[in-house]
């Protein structure tokens, strides 16, 4: 049964209600769409077999017989992405016409904790869908926080272009894109200047952004990785200093900038002006925070709730469902149970725990299932290997919070260990961890091995993390209680180093925003590329 609405009327503050003016007729297709969402599937199914029709993929799977969703299923198998690849290649060499007929304007890049990075097509197309999206979601920001109009916002986003395929097409990162993709009346709020985002190194674009960030107003902070703002306030504490130098004489030349190349300096230099430097550095006394954004949900989770415990009253709020592949769900309000599916945008379905197929209407409250998506971008039924669960509806449309990577678990004796169900076992650990990873040991007795950076009592931690784990997972306390599944046993790395691990995996080419927390190491090679072959 439906059991919220929308909330998006035009009544509201000034700043709302112009914004909502802007986009009622976008707001009058989504509520209609939550009231509605088969008609909704029914007309973007329409859209993408129009804008394929030409291409190659198509073309291979008989899209002329297509006229309903059943139709589309019985000719269209899901894929994974090593399935569809061999489409993307063709794109990536600059062919035409392969998955749609629009030109493709960019690629994406995108990985795993381990994997080569993918390269996702963008078509105007589709990047119109992710834009309306995100529009959506301001929108319900705005309503939720009249004082951001009085102030700016500091993003922490990825290059938008950092590379060529070898057709010649420009890769970059999503977060880049979809900054560069703003609005002018937006964009004017970005206290960081586009510049910074393309400085290569990260340390030094961490310093530069904080540089900025530093001497405006800032009312929200957004980027998709809650464990990178916890890095950025760290860093806060750490370059202290050299930031004060650089405030204190209006410059980008100390700490981490001095190696800044000079001309960009120079030009970066002429936004800067003379500032006295904070006496009290917390993120919540430097800035007046309105909202802070990022992921919430699922390996999120712990790093959520250590960052709003930072911010105290200052409310975290869910970036919603979101990849390179697309925008798929986002929230209505920072307190809301779950993200509304985005089904003006992209067609989805649903397989279950069974291996049935599900459409977005057909699900129900409690379910659990993994997403399989078809863009305007030439994904069709593409398999994200992301679990959801429904956890209400919105209208008739359902709301959905983000689980973890399907098939991403411990399982060494039947227990099936989520990421998030790790992630909530460790939020339950007394003290201040800047990151942990979990990994299976074999033996006689199997048990997990825990790396973790941070200050916490050992013993506590085993203790702890074990006790809560068997809490929340019934099937990880039975195989505790009988004997099946050791303690945990703990591995203490040094200070710095997951920090180094970021750096490692952004030079591999992982987007920094978008870079994922190592939860789960569930092999010898995800392990060692984690904590090193000098740990094992």
């Amino acid at each position: 049964m439906p059991d919220s609405n929308p909330d998006l009327g035009p009544g509201g503050h000034l700043s709302y209600r112009l914004l909502r003016f802007v986009l009622r007729d976008l707001v009058s297709r989504f509520v209609e769409d939550l009231g509605n969402p088969k008609a909704a599937t029914e007309r973007q199914l329409s859209a993408l077999l129009a804008g394929g029709r030409d291409a190659a993929f198509l073309r291979d799977h008989k899209a002329s017989k297509i006229q309903t969703l059943s139709d589309y299923r019985d000719a269209v198998p899901v894929r994974t992405h090593a399935e569809l690849k061999p489409w993307l290649d063709r794109v990536a060499m600059g062919e035409s016409s392969v998955l749609v007929s629009e030109p493709t304007d960019m690629l994406l890049e995108t990985s795993g904790t381990t994997g080569q990075p993918k390269h996702l097509p963008v078509t105007r197309t589709w990047a119109e869908h992710v834009q309306q999206a995100q529009r959506l979601w301001t929108l319900a920001m705005v309503r939720d926080h009249p004082a951001l109009s009085g102030g700016g916002a500091l993003t922490m986003v990825s290059p938008a272009v950092h590379a060529l395929s070898p057709g010649g097409i420009p890769i970059g990162s999503n977060t880049g894109r979809i900054r560069a993709a703003q609005p002018a009346w937006l964009r004017r709020r970005f206290v960081v200047p586009d510049e910074v985002m393309e400085i290569s190194d990260p340390i030094a674009r961490q310093y530069a952004v904080l540089r900025f960030g530093l001497g405006a107003d800032v009312r929200s902070i957004t980027t998709a990785n809650p464990s990178l703002l916890l890095l950025l306030f760290r860093r806060l504490q750490e370059w202290r200093e050299p930031l004060s130098a650089d405030l204190h004489d209006g410059t980008l030349r100390h700490g981490a900038a001095v190696g800044l190349e000079p001309d960009l300096r120079q030009k970066l230099e002429r936004r800067l002006r003379r500032e006295s430097p904070p006496s009290d550095w917390s993120p919540t006394t430097i800035w007046n925070l309105s909202t802070v954004n990022c992921w919430t949900g699922g390996p999120a989770e712990y790093f959520a709730q250590r960052l709003q415990a930072q911010l105290g009253t200052v409310p975290v709020r869910e970036v919603g469902i979101s990849a390179s592949e697309g925008s798929f769900a986002f929230p209505l309000g920072h307190s809301s149970r779950g993200s509304v599916l985005w089904t003006g945008g992209h067609v989805m379905e649903f397989i279950d725990s069974e291996g049935r197929l599900h459409w977005p209407w057909e699900l129900d409250e409690g379910d659990r299932v993994r997403l399989v998506v078809s863009t305007a971008a030439g994904l069709f039924r593409y398999d994200m290997e992301d679990e959801l669960e429904v956890v209400g509806h919105c209208l008739e449309t359902p709301l959905v919070r983000f689980v973890g990577k399907s098939g991403r678990y411990l399982n060494t004796v039947g227990e099936r260990v989520t990421e998030g169900q790790v992630s909530s076992a460790m939020a339950a650990v007394d003290g201040e961890l800047v990151g942990f990873t979990v990994h299976p040991e074999l033996g006689d007795i199997p048990s997990y091995v825990i790396a973790f950076e941070g200050k916490v009592c050992s013993s506590s931690l085993v203790e702890q993390f074990d006790q809560a784990l068997q809490s929340i997972n019934v099937e990880y306390a039975g195989k505790r209680v009988s004997g099946r599944l050791g303690l945990p046993r703990i591995l203490h790395l040094e200070s710095g180093h997951y920090a180094r691990y970021r750096l490692r995996r952004m030079s591999e080419g992982a987007p920094e925003g978008q870079l994922k927390d190592p939860i789960l190491a569930l092999d010898d090679v995800e392990w060692t590329a984690v904590v090193g072959k000098e740990q094992n």
